[in-house]
């Protein structure tokens, strides 16, 4: 590959220090070098002159669910068949990747082996996509959130029901056999299932344990949907990886996850209720009446209140989560970005960490993803105009100039295009 120098860029290396005018180097798929202007340039054999525009990593949907296309009930998960799925799981990888999502942590997907599906056609380029840690399907337990089924009426929802330690630890090592990077439990209630609100615990803690430690022996990562104290508690405690959605808390649970905050992570998954209390959805049957019937708009105060409270303990949350409804396609995560800022409190160049550095370190161990510095991995975006003044911008894909990832063009402007062959010189 060649040498390639992003030069007179705007770069926000997600470091926490301030943006500065310099020039990176990308050897191969990594950062070879960064330079502030005023040093000499480094040399290369394509030079792409970003002329002030803004340089930041690429960004991490820290929840994600390829396989989700304008759902609007679990039948659109349970009906469809797996060649139709996977093929809106490849959009779904495509819609991300061209907003300049470069990574997606895998939450869970409609069949169990969607995500596996199209990570490899992604790693082997034959589909454009992000780096994908793939999710499979949701572990629950009967009568939870997942479980579908009635007595009379027996039918397959999408996930896997277990009860009890034996049958998770089988599930478990199903998921890890046939691929899956990231296994998701479903710890908790949910709005969506009146038997079983978001209040509610029904998974146990013995079945959360023995679902942590089985998927580290195999070297997975662990997550779960969590909205319950207990629930948050038991994941906390049990060892899991990422906790999603966490609204409600007590004292003990805030103390809990600040003691773990240099080993977990939380996705607020704020975007969806945000949506529903404000009338994005209502075209599809969800008013904000309805959603306050739910219980969402309490649930989204209680988002506001426990993730400021995390964002002030120093807990790294990341962006994303539960995008692929009708109301709120893939592709449009970015949003979350200025919501964390609105609502819980982070400056804009703290939320944008939050979609970059943090969410590197969720999908790789090795700490090389997610800021720019020598060494890292080459995941970068090229903004027209200044992000940390208006975060809606990275909304914006036509913004979007350029998106590399691995040390690849996914896209690059015209305008850009037209210095890409210029011979090295020295700045």
């Amino acid at each position: 590959m060649p040498r390639i120098r992003i030069a007179n860029a705007t770069v926000f290396d997600a470091t926490g220090a301030a943006p500065f005018a310099g020039d990176v180097l990308i050897e191969d798929n990594r950062i070879a070098a960064v330079s502030r202007a005023g040093t000499p340039g480094p040399q290369a054999d394509q030079v792409i002159d970003a002329a002030g525009r803004f340089l930041m990593p690429g960004m991490v949907e820290g929840h994600a669910h390829l396989s989700f296309e304008n759902v609007t009930a679990t039948e659109d998960l349970i009906t469809p068949s797996p060649e139709a799925q996977v093929f809106a799981a490849a959009r779904g990888a495509k819609a991300l990747i061209d907003a300049g999502f470069t990574s997606a942590y895998g939450a869970s997907e409609a069949k169990l082996r969607l995500g596996v599906a199209v990570r490899g056609e992604v790693e082997a380029g034959r589909l454009p996509g992000p780096r994908i840690r793939a999710g499979g399907l949701e572990i629950s337990v009967t009568g939870a959130m997942g479980d579908e089924s009635k007595e009379h009426n027996p039918r397959i929802g999408p996930s896997t029901i277990v009860d009890g330690v034996e049958e998770m630890r089988k599930a478990v090592r199903l998921h890890c056999r046939e691929g899956v990077d990231n296994i998701k439990l479903d710890v908790s209630g949910d709005p969506f299932y009146p038997n079983t609100p978001g209040h509610t615990t029904p998974m146990t803690f013995e079945e959360i344990k023995v679902a942590a430690d089985t998927a580290h022996a195999y070297g997975k990562k662990i997550n779960a949907h969590t909205r319950s104290i207990e629930g948050s508690k038991h994941c906390v405690r049990a060892g899991v990886d990422g906790l999603f959605h966490c609204e409600y808390s007590d004292e003990e649970l805030l103390d809990l996850m600040e003691a773990a905050k240099d080993r977990i992570f939380v996705v607020p998954t704020v975007g969806l209720f945000y949506q529903i209390v404000h009338g994005e959805a209502a075209g599809h049957g969800l008013t904000p009446e309805i959603g306050g019937y739910m219980g969402i708009t309490a649930l989204l105060e209680e988002s506001v209140k426990t993730h400021t409270e995390l964002r002030k303990r120093g807990v790294r949350h990341l962006i994303g989560g539960d995008y692929g409804f009708g109301w709120s396609p893939q592709g449009t995560q970015a949003r979350d970005i200025k919501l964390f800022v609105e609502l819980y409190g982070y400056s804009p160049a703290e939320a944008l960490v939050c979609a970059t550095r943090y969410g590197g370190q969720a999908m790789r161990a090795e700490g090389d993803l997610g800021t720019i510095a020598e060494g890292q991995l080459a995941d970068l975006v090229l903004v027209d105009g200044d992000v940390l003044q208006d975060l809606s911008l990275l909304t914006d894909h036509d913004r979007l100039m350029m998106i590399m990832k691995d040390g690849a063009f996914h896209k690059l402007a015209p305008q850009l295009q037209a210095t890409a062959a210029q011979p090295a010189v020295a700045a």
